[in-house]
C-alpha cells in the first residue's frame, strides 16, 4: 500500500513539473499578435464569413505581396481612388458663323491678345501666349487658305505687338520680361521674311502691368502705358524721354494717335486726356504738353479710338454710352472738342471701341460680342453675338475700312464692314443733292457705284 502511494506521488510530481515547464515556454513567447489595425478579429466582422477579412483581397486596399517575394506591407486605412490630375489642354476651338464673316484666321495654338495692321495695309500682325507673332496677308482674307509667317519669341511670349511706320520692323511687349523687344523684318528673295530680335531689350521702367504700347507714325517715339497712372515716352534706342502722370486713379487704356502727334489715356475718371509730344525742327525731343480733354461722360471711360486723320474720336464709358467727337480744334487757343453724337450701348467688361479710319462706323466689343453703329445717327447696324469663346481682347478696322477684325481665343475673326459701305452710299447721295459741279457729281456717283457693287458682292456671295 505504501509503495503504491509513493508511485502515485512520484507520477503527480512529474506531471506538475511538465505543466510548469509548458507555462514558462508560453510566457516567454508573449501574447498573440494583434491584427495590423490594432483590433482583434471578431466573428461576423473582421474575419467571419460573408465579409472580406483583413487578410483577404479588397479592391479598395493596396495589393498583397508580389509573387517575387517582396515583403508584405501592413494595410493602411481604406483610401478612395482619386482621379488622375487633369491636364491643362489648349483652349477649345470656338465655332461661330455669320453672313458677314469673311474668315477665321487659325494658326495660333494659344489665346490671341493683340492685333495690328501695318501702315501699308498689306499685313496684319497678331501675338498670342504660344510664344509666336504671326503676320497675315490682308489679300488672303477672302481666300480659302490663309497663310502666315511666324516669328518666335524666345523664352517668353508677347502680349502686345505694333508695326513700325515703314512696316520693316515690329515691337512687342514681353509678358515675363516686362519690357519692349524690337524685331527687324528682312525680306528674302522668295518674298518671305526673316525676323531678327535686336541684341538688347528696353530697360525695365514700369512698376505696374503694361496695358498698351504704340509707335508714332512719324517714327520719333514709342509709348508704353501701365495700369497705374504712368505713361512713358521712349526714343527708338530705348531711352526714356518723358514720363506722364495721368492723374486718373488708374489707366484703363492709352494710345498714340495715327498722326503721331498725340498720346491719349482714359481710366477711372469720366474723361479722356490728350497730350502733344513736341519735337524741334531738327528732330530733337522738346516736351510733352497738355492738348485737350474729352469731357461729357458720367462715369469712367473704358476705351477710345482715333480716326485715321486724328480729326475724330470715339469713346465708350461705364455709363452705358458711346460718344463721337470732333477733335479738329485749335487747342492751343483753348478751343475744346465738339461732341457730335451720343449713343447708347451695352457695356460688359472688358469693353473696347474701334472707330473706322474714315470715321463713318463705330464697333464696340462687350464681353464676347460686337455691335456696330453708324456715326451719322448713332443707330445699330450689325450685331455679332458670342464671336469668341473667351472675352474679346482686341478690335480693329483695316486702314481701308473694308474689314473689322477681332480676337479673344485662338482664332482671329474677319468681318465685312458692310455698315461702312452703306454709310458711304448715304453720305455721297446726300452730297450729290447739294452739288451742281459736274466733275464733283461724277466723282460722287462713282463712289456710290463702287460701294453698291461691294455690298452686292458681300451679300450675293452669302446668298
Amino acid at each position: 500500500m505504501a509503495a503504491a502511494l509513493l508511485g502515485v506521488s512520484v507520477l503527480l510530481g512529474a506531471l506538475l513539473l511538465l505543466l510548469a515547464a509548458a507555462l514558462r515556454r508560453a510566457a516567454s513567447r508573449g501574447p498573440p499578435a494583434a491584427p495590423p489595425d490594432g483590433k482583434r478579429g471578431q466573428s461576423g466582422r473582421g474575419g467571419g464569413p460573408g465579409r472580406a477579412g483583413l487578410g483577404d483581397a479588397d479592391p479598395l486596399l493596396p495589393a498583397g505581396p508580389k509573387a517575387n517575394g517582396d515583403a508584405a506591407k501592413p494595410a493602411g486605412p481604406r483610401k478612395m481612388k482619386l482621379p488622375a490630375r487633369v491636364r491643362r489642354d489648349r483652349p477649345q476651338q470656338h465655332n461661330f458663323a455669320h453672313r458677314l464673316l469673311v474668315a477665321a484666321l487659325k494658326g495660333h495654338s494659344g489665346s490671341v491678345s493683340c492685333l495690328d495692321f501695318s501702315s501699308s495695309g498689306k499685313y496684319l500682325a497678331s501675338c498670342a501666349d504660344d510664344r509666336t507673332v504671326r503676320l497675315w496677308s490682308t489679300r488672303d482674307f477672302a481666300e480659302r487658305e490663309h497663310r502666315c509667317l511666324r516669328a518666335n519669341v524666345e523664352l517668353d511670349h508677347a502680349e502686345l505687338v505694333r508695326f513700325s511706320p515703314d512696316s520693316r520692323a515690329f515691337i512687342v511687349w514681353l509678358a515675363n520680361g516686362e519690357t519692349i523687344r524690337v524685331y527687324k523684318m528682312t525680306k528674302k528673295e522668295d518674298g518671305n521674311f526673316t525676323f531678327t530680335a535686336t541684341s538688347e531689350d528696353f530697360p525695365k521702367k514700369h512698376k505696374a502691368p503694361v496695358i498698351n504700347i504704340g509707335i508714332a507714325e512719324t517714327g520719333k517715339f514709342i509709348m508704353t502705358a501701365s495700369s497705374d497712372t504712368t505713361i512713358l515716352i521712349w526714343n527708338l534706342k530705348g531711352e526714356v524721354l518723358a514720363s506722364i502722370n495721368t492723374n486718373q486713379m488708374n489707366n484703363a487704356y492709352a494710345a498714340v494717335s495715327p498722326c503721331g502727334r498725340f498720346v491719349a489715356s482714359c481710366g477711372f475718371t469720366p474723361d479722356v486726356k490728350v497730350w502733344e509730344v513736341c519735337f524741334g525742327k531738327s528732330g530733337d525731343f522738346r516736351e510733352v504738353t497738355r492738348a485737350f480733354e474729352l469731357k461729357g461722360h458720367a462715369a469712367g471711360v473704358h476705351s477710345f479710338s482715333f480716326s485715321n486723320d486724328s480729326r475724330r474720336m470715339a469713346t465708350v464709358s461705364k455709363d452705358g454710352t458711346w460718344k463721337f467727337w470732333d477733335t479738329d480744334v485749335e487747342y492751343k487757343k483753348q478751343q475744346d472738342p465738339y461732341l457730335l453724337l451720343t449713343g447708347k450701348c451695352e457695356v460688359t467688361e472688358p469693353c473696347r471701341i474701334a472707330l473706322s479710319p474714315d470715321a463713318r462706323v463705330v464697333a464696340i466689343s462687350s464681353g464676347t460680342s460686337i455691335v456696330v453703329y453708324n456715326t451719322r445717327r448713332g443707330e445699330e447696324e450689325e450685331r455679332f453675338v458670342n464671336v469668341h469663346g473667351q472675352y474679346i481682347t482686341d478690335l480693329a478696322f483695316d486702314i481701308n475700312s473694308r474689314y473689322l477684325v477681332s480676337c479673344g481665343d485662338r482664332a482671329i475673326r474677319v468681318f465685312h464692314n458692310s455698315a461702312g459701305y452703306r454709310a458711304v452710299v448715304e453720305e455721297m447721295e446726300s452730297m450729290l443733292k447739294k452739288t451742281a459741279n459736274k466733275a464733283t457729281r461724277e466723282r460722287l456717283e462713282q463712289q456710290i457705284s463702287n460701294a453698291q457693287k461691294a455690298l452686292a458682292a458681300i451679300y450675293g456671295k452669302k446668298h
